[in-house]
């Protein structure tokens, strides 16, 4: 039987659901029309599909974003980093329990070693026409964060090839959800020919016609729905193709999708936290009490010497009257969680005159775990610096004691302070930045 397999990917939707409308009706009449023709069709997932920086995937604890990969007809996924590490260990192991789809992810274990049960390390499936696909997939490696949720993660590219090997005489096609980014999926392909088709997600990167590395077809779609991915592989498994879809070219048949999960998100997230006297505002390029009681709720959080963090992370102000778990939210829609790190006074100092960068204040920051627009100033909480003097909650520092400085997690991947990442730290999780604000407004409300 002569049968022409159909792969349609997307990855790193990040709750996005402008477009979902869209993609899921372009998923659903292809995968009819092609199993007509007697083809076989594939839908699959290559991670971040949740993000909690929008409200209905926040409410739902991602659990929403299942509903949708379901009634679209996937049939496997791989997870992302926002599935990982946003998540607390409970919630992902919930998270796929409804999911009508494999989930296939080899390097992520509990801390005893033990696969969780919704994962699996390779998943084989057979066509009508008898040809035997077998799916293999990782997700990146964010160590530090996994480890304090409770996981092991280990090397994505090893786990992968580990599975092929398993699995590469009882198959037909071996095709990979890789979530581990552009450069490594390169290497993989280098690393292990026996994978016939690559599909990668996590650096957003894009093949407009895919990528051939020997005889191994990479494939990858953007981020935020912009884009679906499709891959055609004839019968006889060498002829492999690759494109993808605009999905702003495609007939939305509901443009009020997107505004409609944003009310069920607000309705899930209606939890009162505390009655605000006055409206605190957000301001991006200057000094604001928002911002001075926020340090001081990182400091009370973490038992911090001082706190340094960027304006930009205020994406509304916090209203008057009755707040909710919403308003804060929406506030501090970012999956931030906070960092505390150990540094003597001189490095401390250098921290200090790196955060006066001219520049910072109007870049617009893309990723990190940003969902803001500006990066906007840098606010220091009980720091100072007179002259050339610094000083630590009114004390000069001296330059070989060790503080405790509170920031953002963003800051410990070296693209701003590169001295951070290397420094000493402690992840707070699973507590995000607004759960901190959020609870430091509930306790004062209670004393």
């Amino acid at each position: 039987m002569s049968e022409t397999i159909h792969i349609y990917h997307t990855n790193d939707l990040h709750s996005h659901f402008a477009n979902w409308p869209s993609i899921k009706a372009l998923l659903t009449e292809r995968k009819r029309w092609h199993e007509e023709e007697g083809d076989a069709c594939l839908i699959l997932d290559i991670g971040d599909h949740v993000d909690r920086s929008h409200p209905y995937s926040e409410g739902s604890a991602g659990k929403g974003n299942i509903v949708l990969l379901n009634e679209a007809g996937y049939d496997a996924v791989t997870i992302g980093n926002n599935e990982g590490i946003t998540l607390t260990m409970e919630e992902l192991n919930d998270l796929y329990l409804q999911a009508d789809f494999e989930v296939v992810v080899g390097n992520l274990k509990d801390a005893s070693g033990t696969r969780p049960k919704w994962a699996k390390p390779y998943h084989i499936l057979k066509t009508k026409g008898g040809i035997k696909i077998g799916l293999v997939g990782a997700t990146a490696e964010f160590t530090p964060f996994y480890k304090r949720l409770g996981w092991t993660i280990s090397e994505g590219k090893e786990a992968i090839i580990e599975a092929v090997e398993e699995i590469k005489g009882q198959t037909d096609l071996i095709v990979c959800l890789s979530h581990l980014g552009v450069k490594d999926d390169e290497l993989l392909a280098e690393m292990c020919p026996d994978i016939d088709v690559i599909l990668g997600a996590h650096t957003h990167h894009l093949f407009h016609e895919g990528k051939m590395i020997g005889d191994t077809l990479l494939g990858a779609a953007g981020k935020f729905g912009m884009y679906v991915g499709h891959v055609t592989i004839e019968s006889t498994l060498k002829d492999k193709k690759a494109y993808l879809i605009e999905t702003a070219n495609l007939r939305n048949p509901d443009e009020s999708f997107d505004d409609c999960l944003l009310e069920e998100g607000k309705s899930q997230l209606n939890e009162p936290v505390f009655f605000n006297t006055e409206k605190l505002k957000a301001e991006w390029f200057k000094d604001s009490e928002l911002a001075n009681l926020f340090g001081e709720a990182m400091i009370e959080f973490s038992n911090a010497d001082c706190a340094l963090f960027n304006a930009g992370i205020f994406m509304d102000d916090l209203p008057e009257g009755q707040t909710t778990r919403y308003n804060f939210h929406k506030m501090l829609p970012h999956p931030i969680n906070p960092c505390l790190i150990e540094l003597t006074g001189a490095e401390l100092k250098e921290i200090y005159l790196q955060s006066l960068n001219t520049e910072w204040p109007h870049i617009e920051l893309k990723g990190l775990g940003f969902r803001g627009v500006y990066f906007g100033n840098i606010i220091h909480k009980n720091l100072e610096l007179e002259g050339r003097k610094l000083y630590v909650n009114g004390k000069q520092a001296v330059h070989d004691q060790i503080y405790r400085l509170i920031t953002l997690d963003m800051f410990t991947f070296g693209y701003f302070f590169p001295a951070l990442k290397r420094a000493p730290k402690t992840y707070f999780m699973p507590e995000f930045i607004r759960d901190v604000f959020s609870q430091f407004f509930r306790t004062k409300t209670l004393k």
